[in-house]
């Protein structure tokens, strides 16, 4: 019903345009680690870092949108895309796939499925071990987003996740797709740390500059995005019996108000009730399918 009201142009998307976007997004990233290679100095190195890893996110979320086969109407290039774009994030594209496209968006906000930020209620909160609690107070504050989604997704399902039969295949290949970047990112930054200073200080300087840094950068602002995308007070999560896809699509996510320049940088990844509602819709036509569903539901 909600998606009849979006327009079908909104359905349209652009191979060259998404192209455009990616290669914008690609030659920044190398630009800015080019600078972060050459300069030494740590003050001007950790702002450097930080821009390093929004722009792992930028292409992160480019890579979300292929995974949907929002990025173009060809399947194969899809595919191609979400890997490649997913390596600086050290993400496998299959098991994303599996967990966000199949778990997260079929079954959005309901408590026995989606796992992802799904709140605890007082009693299992209070159930918890001391750590457990401490633990849940820290990565649900601002600060620790970032480390429970380095938990909760990246090392619980892309890095020890055991797959079930049917994507096993995929998984793994993907898995092995990602270790490989791994160590080829990390033996070459290593490396060229070891030319510039000949010190194993300077190697390791050089892979957390390169590589460490900017993904614990992408962690923290992912999972600050994935936060404010599905908690809040307005925001409900469902049992299984009160759970409908209605409730999932218009009521279970928000459109955060940010600055244009922000939603420009990262896609428009805050606009993200029309992307539950249909998740073929190219990230630069979600702003058109928010008005017109702000217009058939008002409020």
């Amino acid at each position: 019903m909600v998606r009849e009201a979006i327009p079908e142009s909104c359905y349209h998307r652009s191979t060259a345009r998404s192209i455009a976007y990616a290669v914008r997004d690609l030659l920044a990233y190398g630009v800015v680690l080019t600078v972060l290679a050459l300069v030494g100095t740590w003050w001007i190195a950790l702002p450097l870092m930080l821009l390093a890893g929004l722009l792992v996110s930028a292409l992160f979320i480019l890579a979300h949108d292929a995974s949907h086969n929002a990025f173009s109407d060809r399947q194969w290039l899809n595919g191609a895309v979400a890997r490649v774009l997913m390596l600086p994030s050290l993400h496998v594209q299959a098991a994303w796939d599996l967990g966000h496209n199949r778990i997260h968006h079929g079954f959005t906000a309901r408590r026995d499925m989606d796992f992802v930020w799904r709140p605890y209620t007082a009693q299992e909160y209070q159930a918890l071990s001391r750590f457990g609690r401490l633990r849940h107070r820290f990565e649900w504050s601002w600060v620790g987003a970032g480390g429970y989604y380095l938990r909760e997704v990246w090392w619980n399902k892309m890095v020890t996740f055991t797959p079930p039969a049917r994507w096993a295949r995929a998984i793994r290949a993907d898995w092995w797709l990602v270790l490989a970047w791994t160590v080829v990112a990390s033996g070459g930054a290593m490396t060229l740390g070891w030319f510039e200073s000949g010190t194993l200080i300077g190697m390791g300087w050089m892979w957390v500059k390169l590589v460490a840094g900017p993904f614990l950068v992408f962690s923290q602002v992912i999972g600050w995005a994935v936060y404010v995308h599905h908690v809040g007070p307005e925001i409900r999560w469902w049992n299984r019996r009160e759970w409908t896809r209605w409730r999932a699509q218009m009521e279970s996510t928000t459109i955060l108000r940010v600055p244009r320049a922000l939603n420009l940088v990262f896609h428009n990844i805050f606009i993200h009730v029309p992307h539950h509602v249909e998740m073929r819709i190219p990230w630069y036509r979600l702003p058109q399918a928010a008005v017109a569903i702000e217009e058939a539901f008002p409020g």
